[in-house]
């Protein structure tokens, strides 16, 4: 990792600067394209493709871009309940009791979110209020094929059992088989999802947001995934709601002398082992500290199965930047606004309240943002690429949604009206003002 000195060289490089371009294409990824629809187009042109055609031809479309994108021919789009009964019977105990210890604990999180915000009728005084009702069908999406992620269904499908939504469809691409990996089909059975589809990439967003023969349309879609899935999520925002539109997972670290280098090595490694993209920065006010989490990185990098992986992030991403004072630090963190923030330091609490841009806080010598990731409570879908400046983690309130109340009596459309059509008139609608009066004069 390259260590740089001092906090204004940090600053410049912690600064995130807007870029033109949502994505970059690697020469791989237009082989690939190319390869796949016989023609050079950008990820864009692809993705609206896919959209499309799947909005036009429906199930149809599914099964030939499974063909043609996964090499998959595949029979039914759903999963039934057999395969994911029988799912149980290949996925290790330990890893259920893993997995139901996790739904229980992310559970009782929202749980108590949901006691926080309430429901039913809110009112703030005699004439109005709001409503609060969940929603009635959303999507999540679960990368897949070639790996598997039973946390990510999890953080996303409990959150949203919790805040009452009556109906949670699973979408994931299917393996070399046609099927979904087990522990995915026990994590969504734990999580108590309603229907699953074998289905990947953007069509899997585009079915979601305009349905098919087989897949119903949802009112919201949800989860992580790679560029055509992140831009196919962009694209069908306001035909239906999206969480978020994530990129690569990110950690900075703020650690003063009292930290241990074999922690902090270890956290920057399980960030940077996500993906090469991933950023895994440490913010220090010792060089000492510096120098040793340095090795640490090194030594520990040696024995990891992704350590090609690993490296490529740290090369390209990894960042060491010794500043003078924790305050220097503070600013750098709210300035970077990352997915993960930990504090490895003295009276690490003492700082949170100059905390304002970033995902998750991390505090404490036994935490670390792994217990996050798998089993602490709170979701582990946070905001990245700086978004957080703006965004929060997903939660109960990414799906429920808030409905109005007026109410008004003849006290006080007399004390409010006069007002009312005073200001429609100013704007030029007189229908407005009128509809007002009548009341009044009444």
């Amino acid at each position: 990792m390259r260590i740089i000195d001092g906090f204004q060289r940090a600053k410049s490089i912690l600064s995130r600067q807007p870029s033109a371009e949502f994505y970059s294409v690697s020469p791989a990824l237009k082989s690939s394209i190319k390869e796949v629809f016989g023609q050079e187009l950008d990820p864009e042109q692809v993705v609206r493709q896919i959209i499309e055609e799947v909005r036009h031809r429906g199930d149809a479309a599914l099964f030939d871009y499974t063909v043609k994108i996964d090499g998959v021919k595949l029979s039914s789009l759903e999963i039934g309940k057999q395969q994911v009964d029988d799912a149980y019977r290949e996925v290790d105990s330990e890893l259920v009791s893993a997995l139901k210890l996790a739904a229980e604990r992310i559970g009782s999180f929202h749980l108590a979110q949901k006691d926080n915000i309430g429901s039913g009728v809110r009112v703030t005084n005699s004439e109005a209020g709001w409503l609060i009702r969940p929603l009635q069908r959303i999507g999540i999406y679960v990368p897949g094929g070639t790996a598997c992620y039973p946390s990510t269904v999890l953080m996303t499908a409990i959150p949203a059992k919790v805040a009452g939504v009556k109906e949670v469809i699973l979408a994931t691409p299917p393996g070399a088989g046609g099927g979904v990996p087990s522990p995915t089909l026990v994590a969504a059975d734990i999580a108590k999802v309603d229907r699953i589809f074998s289905i990947g990439g953007a069509q899997a967003i585009a079915a979601l947001a305009f349905g098919t023969e087989s897949i119903p349309r949802v009112d919201k879609v949800c989860g992580p995934g790679n560029i055509f899935v992140i831009l196919a999520k962009r694209m069908v925002y306001g035909v239906v709601d999206i969480d978020s539109l994530p990129g690569p997972s990110e950690v900075l670290i703020i650690a003063d002398e009292t930290a241990n280098p074999e922690h902090c090595a270890a956290d920057l490694l399980a960030q940077a082992e996500h993906d090469p993209l991933a950023s895994a920065i440490l913010v220090t006010t010792s060089q000492r500290l510096a120098n040793e989490v340095n090795q640490q990185v090194k030594q520990q990098l040696e024995s990891l199965p992704r350590r090609a992986i690993a490296t490529e992030s740290l090369e390209d991403k990894g960042v060491i930047a010794v500043v003078g004072n924790v305050e220097e630090a503070i600013e750098l963190a709210n300035l970077y606004a990352p997915e993960h923030l930990c504090l490895m330091m003295e009276r690490a609490t003492d700082y949170i309240d100059q905390l304002s841009n970033v995902g998750c806080i991390v505090t404490g010598r036994h935490s670390t943002v792994v217990l996050g990731d798998y089993v602490a409570g709170p979701s582990h879908v946070l905001p990245t690429g700086g978004t957080a400046r703006f965004s929060s983690p997903l939660n109960i309130s990414d799906f429920i949604k808030f409905i109005d109340l007026i109410n008004v009596d003849k006290a006080s459309l007399k004390e409010l009206g006069k007002a009312a059509s005073i200001i429609a008139r100013a704007e030029g609608l007189e229908a407005h003002a009128r509809a007002v009066e009548k009341r009044l004069e009444e």
